[in-house]
């Protein structure tokens, strides 16, 4: 819970000091468009701050012990079978292979009444998994990053 927390603080006041915040409440249109528009801000969000809220997630994992070796990289999570942006992930592996990555799709499946669930997060070669895409090998998510919609 410690570590959620401090995670959540470091992104927020990344965000903050890099003008990442923009006046939300401005855009109070309603659940559904206020929806919509956070939904489209994700993407925004992490083509123009994910180096930043990467360093922040790396900085909180050092202070936690749990840092690494390996590349890393914030990237956005698609809903595959839509070309909707649904939260950002934090990808881990190889340089190379994680220089790849353009999105972390997310395949959901449930079966017994809906009584299990399955959310399968999967790096991909692509923002659009609506057209064609590839998973990339050797490469982990080691953080995901939620936005309340």
């Amino acid at each position: 819970m410690k570590l959620k927390r401090m995670a959540v603080c470091a992104i927020a006041a990344c965000l903050i000091g890099s003008g990442g915040l923009l006046q939300a409440n401005a855009f109070n249109l309603g659940s559904i468009l206020g929806g919509v528009v956070k939904v489209g801000g994700i993407g925004f969000l992490v083509d123009k701050y994910g180096e930043s809220i990467n360093k922040a997630i790396n900085s909180v994992m050092m202070k936690e012990g749990a840092g690494t070796n390996y590349a890393t990289k914030v990237v956005p999570i698609v809903s595959i079978g839509n070309n909707g942006y649904i939260g950002a992930a934090q990808v881990i592996g190889d340089a190379d292979q994680v220089e790849k990555v353009q999105a972390v799709g997310q395949l959901e499946v449930s079966w017994n009444d809906k009584l299990f669930r399955i959310k399968g997060l999967i790096p991909i070669d692509s923002k659009n998994p609506t057209t064609s895409f590839s998973r990339v090998q050797g490469v982990g998510v080691s953080a995901v990053i939620d936005v309340k919609v």
